[in-house]
């Protein structure tokens, strides 16, 4: 018995030190991506950021040779963008679930979590408005529904969830008063700004009114909201000096809820006339008016403030962040609510206002885009 068992044992003694290796590589294939535990919910801004190009080209006035072909193409790049975002923020969660907790906790990563809304909606809005021309207007339709609602949903949560965690688990003070704040209150303005293309859509009656009300509503919630948070924000600039130079970007996102909200207004009156009878249709072309221009003056003081210290920080050796998509998304909400001045003054001046921005749009987005594609093949954006 003895010399039929030995061979056996002597055998796997042989085998043992082979089969350690191909263990030891299944294990590793498992394993998921270590870059993906730093695969934060700011990386939606790259989505938003690209969408904008081809919804503020569509609208603008003036339109060039081939300028509708290169804004469907922008289009496609900001769903393929959203689909790898999507999918990398998936794996997040599924195999880095502690430091997405950590995220919601941390006050400097959780406002962020309003971009998820923003993302969904932009590339909705561009499904519909330039999409429509690969997609066919059935298929846009359905499909800008579908990321209106989601979006539209996740950004009311956001907009409650993240000023929650603010006030009850994080530790804030007012010297930490950041531009970043303000980015789940705008998700319900995108929401107001995207939600009257649908409008016409809708069966006439009750249904079509209800959506232009509730757009309307939406635009009140995040705009009574944004206007708590702005004094915070010009208080702590006033008292406490520029922000650091990585983070001069974020001053641009004040711009956000500012262009939004004017084309907000403009979408809402272009929709109210298929929506609602008079005198409310009427008053909301006027609302249009009285309210975008005084804004749009103000988002145009701010940008040259955030210009003017955005010099400041590149003179004092401002690297490249991914902050620097802050420099995009803003500025394309101030090109499509330039468009609607444009479209409801008859003024010239705002739709070469609306070219002017939408050059700065391009450069700063190609910047961006540039030094991300740089930062990812280097591994200096997702260290592993």
């Amino acid at each position: 018995m003895a010399s039929t068992t030995a061979p056996p044992r002597a055998s796997a003694t042989r085998t043992a030190p082979a089969a350690a290796p191909e263990a030891h590589q299944a294990r590793e294939a498992r394993r998921p991506l270590p870059a993906l535990r730093h695969f934060g919910p700011n990386w939606y801004a790259c989505v938003m950021g690209t969408a904008i190009i081809a919804t503020a080209g569509a609208a603008l006035p003036r339109q060039l040779p081939g300028q509708r072909t290169a804004c469907v193409a922008v289009w496609a790049l900001s769903v393929a963008v959203l689909a790898l975002v999507l999918a990398a923020r998936a794996g997040h969660w599924l195999h880095h679930r502690d430091q997405a907790r950590a995220h919601l906790l941390d006050p400097a990563v959780a406002p962020f979590h309003g971009c998820l809304s923003m993302a969904l909606l932009a590339v909705g809005a561009g499904t519909l408005t330039v999409g429509r021309d690969v997609l066919g207007e059935r298929a846009a339709l359905a499909a800008d529904a579908v990321l209106f609602t989601a979006g539209t949903v996740l950004g009311l949560a956001a907009a409650v969830a993240v000023p929650y965690l603010m006030v009850a688990r994080h530790e804030l003070r007012a010297s930490q008063a950041s531009p970043v704040w303000l980015l789940p209150l705008v998700s319900p303005m995108v929401s107001a700004a995207v939600g009257p293309l649908l409008v016409p859509h809708v069966p006439a009656g009750q249904a079509r009114e209800a959506l232009l009300l509730a757009c309307f509503a939406l635009f009140g919630m995040s705009l009574l909201a944004t206007l708590l948070v702005l004094p915070l924000l010009f208080g702590r600039l006033l008292v406490g000096g520029p922000l650091p130079a990585v983070l001069a970007p974020t001053l641009f996102l004040v711009l956000g809820p500012l262009g939004q909200s004017t084309t907000a207004a403009g979408q809402l009156a272009d929709a109210a006339q298929r929506a609602i009878g008079a005198p409310y249709a009427g008053a909301l072309a006027g609302f249009a008016v009285l309210y975008g221009v005084p804004v749009l003056g103000f988002a145009l003081l701010w940008l040259a403030l955030a210009g003017a210290l955005l010099v400041r920080a590149a003179r004092r050796g401002m690297g490249f962040a991914m902050t620097w998509w802050a420099l995009t998304f803003p500025v394309g909400t101030c090109v499509t609510g330039a468009a609607g001045l444009a479209r409801h003054t008859g003024l010239a001046a705002y739709g070469w206002l609306g070219w002017a921005l939408f050059l700065c749009l391009v450069a700063a987005w190609l910047a961006a885009a540039v030094h991300t594609v740089r930062g990812l093949a280097a591994g200096r954006l997702l260290p592993r």
